[in-house]
């Protein structure tokens, strides 16, 4: 089973831009519908256990969901 992880490195790796034109979707309570959005582009490192992004630190664990280009790459239940 590929996690959320696996799946960016690999677009990470690909090529830059391929990372960019990711949509990652995952929980954040609070928010409406307890989840929101971030663009690849907002990534700024893959750490071990989380994303640091623009914004602060997201967990991989949180992620529920990861779109590429309009397919779907990763979606798991929240």
């Amino acid at each position: 089973m590929r996690t959320p992880r696996d799946v960016l490195n690999e677009l990470k790796w690909r090529e830059k831009e391929d990372l960019e034109r990711a949509t990652i979707y995952y929980v954040h309570r609070g928010a409406p519908g307890d989840f929101r959005t971030m663009q690849g582009s907002e990534i700024e490192d893959l750490g071990r256990s989380f994303i640091k992004c623009v914004g602060g630190h997201i967990p991989y664990h949180r992620i529920f969901k990861i779109v590429y280009d309009g397919d779907v790459l990763l979606e798991r239940k929240r």
